[in-house]
């Protein structure tokens, strides 16, 4: 069962919006020992995360410096879903027992080499609180664990496919936020930057 967050409260709407989504009423208190509030807020919890983890431009940070440990391994956060060495040609590091683990190496597979007077860059994609969402994103994962909910506690056809449209426009939005937020061309950019400026007839009319 999920422990309420500091953020419960701001929570709190998007769990009485999942509840009305599948005719259910809503509720004053993230009340835990009510089944139908703690399905609809495991499932907030668990959809954020499968959300945020598939890399947003507002989640996702690209070298980014931190520090190893004195044995010169590297502890992963909580609140990291996806990280990688920014740049290392010669490791392949994956997640293994909390800690980055170099696959290329034959021994001391979770000692980064790399690290510089145990500095190192990564690649990290973030999980971040319900507050730190953008609003199309929050209104994405409040669509998708609406039709979750309602195939767990309902299993009404009629609602699950209404709800399944719903997710999609959010979806959409979502997608739309993301090309606009990530400034993303089809010429492409390094990483964490952009070099293209698009044409904008304005300003040649301006002159």
């Amino acid at each position: 069962m999920p422990i309420p967050t500091t953020n419960a409260t701001q929570e709190l709407p998007a769990v009485n919006e999942i509840l009305a989504s599948v005719g259910q009423a809503p509720v004053s208190t993230l009340d835990q020992t009510n089944p139908d509030v703690a399905i609809a807020y495991d499932t907030l919890l668990q959809v954020s995360r499968e959300v945020q983890a598939e890399g947003w431009s507002f989640n996702k940070e690209y070298n980014y410096k931190t520090t190893t440990n004195s044995n010169k391994e590297y502890v992963i956060p909580s609140d990291m879903l996806q990280v990688d060495l920014s740049t290392s040609p010669n490791a392949n590091v994956v997640r293994r027992n909390g800690k980055l683990y170099d696959k290329y190496k034959d021994e001391n597979q979770y000692e980064i080499t790399s690290a510089a007077s145990g500095t190192i860059y990564l690649d990290v994609t973030w999980l971040f609180d319900w507050v730190d969402l953008p609003v199309p994103i929050q209104d994405y994962i409040v669509s998708r664990a609406a039709v979750i909910v309602s195939s767990r506690i309902v299993g009404d056809g009629g609602q699950y496919q209404m709800l399944q449209q719903k997710e999609a426009y959010t979806r959409a939005m979502a997608l739309e936020y993301e090309t606009q937020q990530g400034d993303y061309t089809f010429f492409g950019h390094p990483k964490g930057q952009n070099y293209y400026n698009s044409y904008q007839p304005y300003h040649a009319l301006y002159r």
